[in-house]
């Protein structure tokens, strides 16, 4: 190997496969050493596809040598969610339960379209069972851990999405986001993240949690990382009933575009309460960067919240209802009670709270009339401890595992797209959203870009990884 490629963006490493400075194989081999390195103490992953990795790199280094294209992410290792299918692996989705499931005879779309761009999978990450955690904790895996404080928590559910990326195992990774768990976990381990507009990116063969909420989408540590795999895995999907008919929009070459000309606003009431002063020092950063001094309000954000839970607990269970009755004790304690309750919820609480969600929908879709973009927290604090039950909000002391995504889900209650971008704070990072109108990823990447080309949004890597 030519080159050390810890550190190195997607980007540096497919120009180096593609220029013939590095091989694919080479690439993989590093990534998979530093998963053998610092993985037993970051518990990102928790299948490791070495084989199968070692064949696709092989394959993008015979491609280039026979003069093929390989497209723009030769050689890229990355990962992906356990919920995703991945061929010959069961698809435990975080569960006890799933692996006594049959291995997958296929993979997910997002991953063969990864992997048609080059990009070679390394393997599969820890969750929160069944995608129902904002924590990162497991009680079958164990928690994946904080890169940047391992006695902290990474957030979820995708947490061993944000601790590969964070942590430096992997460039790449993908994850879902049903209440905020790519944001949440971007602004925990402090990286880049991406939820789409709802629809935008195929779901198919990946395990749902709650169909009505569900995206899924990249991880990076920067903001062209995050936009080469957006645009790899765009695309109209039959296999995803959910999935747009829109015709691919490539987000890579608009990033140099700037942001001159748009209108951006900053999230009020709700989204300035129940914050600690690491989210105020964040979204005030931001917004002095983009010289937001307008303030918008997103009305009945807490009731969205509400309408979000119920709405989740009820399609969660109605999911599960067979496990939960075959298999109680398998379950996560915390995981199977919530999901009991939602069985429980009455029909006419859930059908007011869809015809809440309609009305909130067309309200926020009003404000976007006049701004272009809105920022807010995408936590209420920097990560908590591991284990950690409670903290206090405005005096207030509530359970940690139900108000971390106290500001994701009103966003993602009406599939809003949106960039999770990381503010490198002392001791621990936190991420900002960046919030734009639907189908409008470029607005949102734009902006993101624009602050990371400023200093203001960096993710660098942890000192010791």
């Amino acid at each position: 190997m030519t080159i050390n490629t810890d550190g190195l963006s997607a980007q540096q490493i497919a120009q180096a496969v593609t220029d013939g400075k590095l091989s694919a194989l080479d690439a993989t081999e590093a990534a998979l050493a530093r998963i053998a390195k610092h993985d037993s103490v970051l518990n990102s992953f928790t299948d490791v596809t070495a084989d199968r990795a070692r064949a696709k790199a092989r394959a993008v280094d015979a491609a280039i040598a026979a003069g093929q294209k390989v497209g723009p992410l030769a050689g890229v290792p990355f990962a992906v969610k356990n919920l995703f299918d991945v061929k010959g692996l069961s698809t435990r989705a975080g569960s006890k339960i799933n692996r006594d499931l049959a291995p997958s005879p296929r993979d997910a779309t997002l991953i063969e379209r990864m992997e048609a761009q080059g990009a070679v999978l390394v393997g599969a990450l820890n969750m929160g069972e069944y995608a129902y955690d904002f924590t990162g904790e497991n009680v079958h895996d164990g928690p994946s851990r904080n890169p940047h404080d391992t006695t902290r928590m990474t957030g979820g559910s995708s947490g061993g999405s944000g601790s590969a990326v964070g942590g430096g195992l992997v460039p790449i990774a993908l994850g879902s986001d049903t209440n905020g768990s790519i944001r949440v976990p971007s602004s925990f381990c402090g990286i880049f993240g991406l939820k789409p507009t709802y629809g935008r990116l195929s779901r198919a063969r990946s395990f749902p949690f709650v169909a009505s909420f569900d995206h899924l989408g990249p991880f990076a540590r920067n903001v062209g990382d995050l936009a080469r795999a957006y645009d790899a895995m765009q695309g109209p999907d039959a296999d995803d009933a959910a999935c747009t008919t829109r015709p691919v929009e490539p987000i890579t070459p608009l990033l140099v575009e700037g942001i001159d000309g748009l209108r951006v606003a900053v999230a009020g009431g709700y989204f300035q309460r129940n914050v600690f002063p690491e989210a105020v020092e964040a979204v005030a950063r931001v917004a002095k960067a983009l010289n937001a001094t307008k303030t918008v309000e997103i009305p009945e954000a807490a009731r969205a919240r509400a309408a979000a839970y119920v709405i989740t607990t009820t399609e969660g269970a109605s999911l599960h209802l067979d496990r939960l009755r075959k298999r109680p004790n398998d379950f996560d304690p915390a995981v199977r009670d919530r999901l009991i309750a939602g069985a429980m919820v009455p029909a006419p609480l859930v059908d007011r709270a869809q015809k809440f969600r309609r009305w909130y929908r067309a309200k926020v879709l009003e404000l976007f009339r006049s701004v272009d973009v809105i920022i807010a927290p995408a936590t209420p604090c920097i990560a908590p401890k591991l284990g950690q039950v409670n903290f206090v909000l405005d005096g207030v002391e509530l359970p940690v595992r139900a108000n971390i995504g106290i500001h994701t889900q009103p966003i993602s209650f009406i599939g809003l797209p949106v960039v999770a971008v990381p503010i490198p704070l002392v001791p621990m990072p936190i991420g900002v959203q960046i919030i734009a109108a639907p189908w409008r990823e470029d607005i949102a990447l734009r902006v993101a870009h624009a602050l990371e080309r400023a200093g203001v949004a960096t993710a660098p890597l942890p000192r010791g990884l």
